[in-house]
């Protein structure tokens, strides 16, 4: 039999086209699995924490936790002598603190007089060295969103935030058909005089396992177009996608179209490409069957441009091979001579540039590396690296996926981890890049060039308006805009059932109330500072004024775990931990937007992600926003 091909489209097309039936024949199929087992699985929903890590106050150092208050006034002229189990106890790194202590104190700070005597000359301070609640994962935070590679850090990850088994997109299955009078197994030891030992097979099998796939390799089928039938058939019972190789030229026994045409449809034979020209491309019963060329090269070259797609389509897989690239510092990093250093960093291309943003660098905090695009690696010899400085990542991440973050800084807000599952949600291949730096922090960040939005909610205490003078002052230079976002409610949020009786900001005025503040440059200090003015309270009369976190969901876990009793923030915050909430004002949370970033596609995929109604149920559920 005598075959014509039907197409000779270049491959972008023909592959568009391919993907794009595909995309409407398919469902994600899901299973639930250990997440000790889901190693380079790809979650299929949003997870997020169920406990916080740590989930009590831990020592951060080896040495003597105490009360920090015994040890105000210490110093070298005017030492103290603490007497162990009275004054202090011994504690090791990762030690729970007892409840009557506030403070670690180093052990190389601790002079021994005797077993039972020790000497200080230093003060401590409230919760130095002491690990915070929540300090990596603050349970109810999302660890990590729909459609997302499980790496070694995120098993860490979720494991540290209470979650045993994950939801995760099922592997396709692909079968692979050898087909061929002319072949004979490799095992065969037999001598076949003008045989093909076949072993396409086993590369593509390659393949595909490293892709994420699952492979069935079926005996290799004879020329025949009813025996290939047969195989066909049974193969689409068992797989997603059905490699059929060899017969998929013009040749006289080329049988590999026929038969998909039989039980399916031919949408595309011949690409024009060389090697790899006869490729078939096909669908049967819902399922992609691929007539691939026997030679290995041609395979190898169909595997690569076309299957590869496939998988991932199915899989909700992406994998690239690691590379190093160079990008601009956006902080300075401050290195000791004693170490070689690897730090992990976010990456976002902005304005052409291709900028490294830091993220935490503590041991403890594993989010960090799972959050991380690759490494900025500081030699022993080096102090550290100025802003500004082009430095060397390593990838941990596929550089496409890098080129479609979008880098969001500035003040925390839960809605933005929200935003940014959305995106993965939508299959828009954007995804959302955030630090947290405060709102003053992203104004900065946004007039140095090193984000594409800033979240911010400024308070302008002259006028009572919010962000517009802020931006207007800072970011003179700067072309942006600000983009409106939401009303947000913010208030005290306090301890369930708290012995104390408050009601307002002047009830914080007490020194038995525990208060844990933001940080400087956060719009929510900013806040705070103006109520404790309109008030006439100063700051040293509230006892944690100094204290800061850096979200509002940190906030309100040091005060759901007892670390603290009340606190401002956000009432998305005191719900998600079942928190009681007094309201003080409704302020408004906006981007500002780089207008360069203002007109592409993933300022279009943005907006679309928060004016859709999925975007504004979760903040319903949520509570307290607008």
């Amino acid at each position: 039999m005598q075959f014509k091909y039907l197409d000779n489209k270049p491959l972008e097309t023909a592959l568009s086209e391919y993907i794009s039936l595909l995309q409407d024949t398919q469902s994600v199929k899901t299973e639930v699995i250990p997440v000790k087992n889901s190693l380079h699985r790809f979650t299929s929903q949003a997870v997020y924490a169920t406990t916080s890590s740590p989930d009590y106050y831990a020592a951060a150092m080896d040495g003597i936790a105490l009360r920090s208050s015994i040890t105000f006034g210490v110093n070298e002229t005017s030492p103290k002598i603490l007497e162990i189990e009275k004054d202090f106890v011994i504690i090791d790194t990762g030690d729970c603190v007892p409840e009557w202590c506030d403070a670690v104190i180093m052990m190389e700070d601790v002079q021994y007089i005797d077993s039972r005597f020790v000497k200080i000359v230093n003060s401590a301070y409230p919760f130095q060295h002491i690990r915070q609640i929540g300090e990596d994962i603050c349970s109810g935070e999302m660890i990590i969103s729909s459609f997302r590679l499980i790496t070694p850090s995120t098993i860490g990850a979720l494991l540290a935030g209470g979650v045993e088994y994950v939801d995760v997109v099922v592997k396709p299955v692909v079968s692979i058909i050898p087909t061929g009078d002319e072949i004979v197994d490799i095992a065969d030891k037999i001598s076949h005089k003008g045989k093909i030992k076949e072993f396409n097979s086993a590369i593509f099998s390659a393949y595909i396992n490293e892709w994420g796939g699952e492979c069935i390799v079926y005996p290799i089928i004879p020329d025949s177009i009813e025996l290939i039938r047969n195989a066909l058939t049974d193969a689409l019972t068992k797989s997603d996608i059905v490699l059929i190789n060899a017969g998929s030229s013009a040749g006289r026994d080329d049988y590999t179209s026929t038969v998909i045409s039989e039980c399916g449809s031919v949408i595309t034979h011949g690409i024009s490409i060389k090697p790899g020209k006869p490729v078939i491309l096909g669908i049967a019963g819902n399922k992609s069957v691929i007539g691939i060329p026997g030679y290995p090269v041609s395979g190898v070259i169909i595997m690569n441009t076309i299957v590869r797609k496939v998988i991932e389509l199915w899989g909700k897989i992406y994998r690239e091979s690691e590379m190093s690239i160079n990008a601009r510092l956006s902080k300075r990093l401050v290195s000791s001579l004693k170490y070689k250093e690897f730090i992990r960093v976010k990456l976002g291309r902005i304005n052409e540039q291709l900028i490294a943003l830091p993220l935490t660098s503590g041991a403890g905090i594993i989010t960090s590396y799972m959050r991380a695009d690759g490494i900025v690696t500081i030699d022993k010899n080096l102090e550290g690296i100025e802003a500004g400085s082009t430095v060397v990542v390593n990838l941990l991440k596929p550089l496409s996926e890098i080129e479609k973050n979008i880098i969001i800084t500035g003040s925390h807000d839960p809605m933005i981890d929200e935003i940014d599952d959305i995106l993965q949600c939508n299959k828009t291949a954007y995804s959302l890049s955030s630090t947290h730096v405060g709102s003053m922090g992203g104004i900065y960040a946004m007039k140095r060039g090193e984000c594409h939005i800033a979240g911010i909610h400024l308070l302008d205490t002259e006028t009572g308006e919010y962000n517009t003078r802020y931006v207007k002052t800072y970011c003179s230079e700067v072309d942006c805009t600000i983009i409106k976002g939401f009303k947000r409610v913010q208030g005290i949020i306090v301890a369930k059932d708290s012995r104390f009786s408050i009601t307002s900001i002047a009830d914080l005025v007490n020194h038995d109330i525990r208060f844990v503040n933001r940080q400087k440059g956060a719009g929510t200090r900013i806040l705070f500072d103006h109520l404790l003015k309109k008030y006439s309270i100063a700051p040293d009369m509230i006892n944690g004024y100094g204290r800061e976190e850096f979200t509002h969901i940190s906030v309100a876990q040091q005060i759901a775990s007892g670390g603290a009793d009340a606190g401002l923030g956000v009432f998305s915050a005191a719900k998600m931990y079942d928190l009681d909430f007094i309201p003080l004002c409704e302020e408004e949370y906006d981007f500002v937007v780089q207008s360069q970033f203002f007109n592409s596609k993933g300022w279009a995929v943005f907006e679309e992600a928060i004016n859709s109604v999925v975007f504004k149920k979760r903040m319903e559920q949520a509570g307290g926003y607008v």
